[in-house]
């Protein structure tokens, strides 16, 4: 197969997998969608973790938070907890680096906060302790994840939504995951601004 082909094939590999999710993901993004709202009008804020490619896509959702997505509005309240290298480094060296999610939403996380986590296969062991450590705090959790959620999926609670991207494939996982973001950041400012 010749690199063009390959490339048109990727790219319809990937719009079929985002229009074979759209139906059954679009009722958990709205209520997603609304529990961060909820949270945000409500004075709380959103706690975002993940690991490599979902490092960046907490990182992402936080920017477009606390700058603005499509509109202007005042900033909201986000931090990803991958950014900053000295608190990650001192607690995976003097604890473990399955805590460096875990010990900052002990330390930062409040009853009505509301913590994304985001792991493409749900086994990331970090993010699996940061959804008990947000339980613990009386936090809500938004979790991202491949079609098995694993780990991550058998910690979440009752009023936790998962949003399952149904494929195994790390790379269309994280293009899905991508435009989830963007889709929560647009539902967010709908509810928060009214926007049309």
């Amino acid at each position: 197969m010749d690199l063009i082909e390959h490339f048109v094939d990727t790219f319809h590999a990937s719009a079929q997998l985002k229009l074979a999710a759209a139906e059954d993901l679009a009722p958990h993004i709205a209520m997603a969608t609304e529990l961060l709202s909820q949270c945000l009008l409500a004075g709380g804020k959103l706690l975002l973790c993940g690991n490599g490619g979902s490092a960046a896509d907490a990182q992402h959702f936080a920017a477009e938070l606390v700058n603005r997505f499509e509109v202007e509005r005042p900033g909201l309240a986000a931090i990803a907890l991958t950014t900053d290298s000295s608190i990650l480094t001192s607690i995976a060296n003097d604890y473990d680096f399955n805590m460096i999610f875990a010990k900052q939403v002990s330390a930062l996380g409040q009853p009505g906060d509301v913590l994304v986590a985001i792991s493409t296969s749900g086994n990331s062991r970090n993010v699996a302790e940061s959804v008990t450590s947000a339980h613990e705090r009386g936090m809500q959790v938004v979790a991202l994840t491949g079609q098995n959620s694993g780990l991550v999926g058998e910690l979440l609670e009752l009023n936790d939504v998962c949003l399952r991207v149904p494929s195994e494939r790390t790379a269309r996982i994280q293009e899905v995951h991508s435009l989830i973001v963007h889709c929560l950041c647009d539902g967010i400012d709908r509810i928060i601004l009214g926007v049309e």
